[in-house]
């Protein structure tokens, strides 16, 4: 593969084991199967391939692909476009550097597939769109799509992908919580030595206590499994079936929710935005609650009735919250859920750390490089579901 670079730009030899680099990973995209580190995420995180090679769907007839980039990527996997000139071969790669997740639509002409997020106004601009891949798990910009915006066209995103990273943010907030440590972390601020505090801390140690994880997908998987691990006994519901892994001791269905929160010491809210999800954890749901439970919300915000949840904590019904997404965001500076103790909150950045972006660029490649091949994409999205 040539490689033309700019006048001043990297050494020779930089540039002879750039080329070399990109040869060699040409090599393994074209040779029919992913790259070592593409495998191990496929299979440390179960991704799943759809049931159809993208080849056998109409209209597939890859010729150009736009691609966002934004610098966050790069600062965390350099060799990001590199892996994508790999996987793209033949085709036409446009990058976008603009440091816009949204192309410009004078960009997204004659496009057939786009690596970046979706939103409407991208969709309707990209009238031959045929392949979308949203580089993050959530689809609710998308969930205005109509029917015939969504006819014909595939969808796929990064689900699981940020879900470790998003587990141990779970686990930090129910550690902090159970042992107290957002008062000594006041304490602390105001350099002040009180050892009283530790007549407040009255949940108790998580061995053998209950944890639900509500979303038993990619990220309550990985909740699930930290939990279970710390000697937790794991109950959990999802939408779909009763499936789960060995270390989930029962697995109910959504309408089980109520009747196993009431056995549940930890609450761990992983579901994502749909019809269905939207306002569930509300006041009969926090009435439902085993008196004194702590309550982590990691999914959507929209999904909890923010007015019921500071009655319940207020109440004392919940022991306290650990909240990475609120309703509305930003939370407001007049929010009470700012002022209340026994509460942990943070700007829906549970999933930050390189990993997860590491992770987000290899599998980006790895499927732009199976839509070339015309191979079963990774990470399908039902978008009628949402997810």
């Amino acid at each position: 593969m040539p490689i033309h670079p700019e006048p001043g730009g990297l050494p020779v030899i930089a540039r002879t084991t750039l080329a070399v680099f990109m040869l060699l990973t040409g090599l393994l995209a074209h040779a029919g199967g992913p790259s070592p580190q593409a495998a191990r995420i496929i299979d440390e995180l179960s991704l799943r391939a759809a049931d159809k090679p993208v080849s056998a769907l109409p209209g597939w007839a890859p010729k150009k692909v736009l691609v966002t980039l934004p610098p966050m990527f790069l600062a965390v996997a350099p060799d990001y476009p590199q892996l994508l000139q790999a996987a793209a071969g033949d085709v036409e790669l446009v990058i976008d550097d603009s440091g816009d997740f949204v192309p410009r639509a004078e960009l997204l002409q004659g496009v057939d597939a786009l690596i970046g997020l979706c939103s409407p106004a991208t969709v309707a601009a990209a009238s031959k769109l045929f392949w979308l891949h949203n580089y993050f798990v959530g689809m609710d910009r998308c969930a205005t799509l109509g029917a015939e915006q969504v006819k014909g066209r595939v969808f796929t995103n990064g689900k699981r992908l940020s879900g470790p990273a998003i587990a141990e943010h779970s686990i930090a907030m129910v550690m902090a919580l159970a042992r107290g440590l957002p008062a000594y972390q006041r304490a602390q601020v105001e350099s002040r030595w009180d050892n009283s505090l530790r007549g407040e801390v009255r949940f108790g140690e998580l061995n053998g206590r209950t944890m639900l994880v509500v979303g038993l997908g990619g990220i309550g998987t990985e909740v699930a499994w930290r939990a279970h691990g710390l000697g937790m006994n794991v109950i959990a519901t999802r939408n779909s079936s009763r499936s789960g892994p060995d270390y989930v001791s029962y697995v109910g269905l959504a309408d089980e929710l109520h009747e196993l929160a009431g056995r549940a010491d930890v609450v761990v809210n992983a579901l994502p935005l749909t019809p269905a999800t939207s306002g569930l954890f509300d006041r009969q749901f926090f009435a439902a609650v085993k008196p004194g439970a702590l309550f982590i919300s990691v999914g959507r915000g929209k999904s909890t009735v923010t007015a019921d949840l500071v009655a319940a904590l207020e109440s004392g019904q919940l022991y306290g919250a650990g909240l990475d997404v609120t309703d509305p965001e930003p939370l407001p500076a007049d929010s009470p859920l700012w002022q209340l103790p026994n509460v942990i909150i943070t700007p829906h950045s549970s999933a930050a750390g390189g990993d997860s972006l590491r992770r987000g660029a290899i599998i980006a490649a790895e499927n732009l490089r199976r839509y070339v091949a015309g191979e079963a994409l990774l990470n399908t999205v039902n978008m009628e579901a949402g997810y």
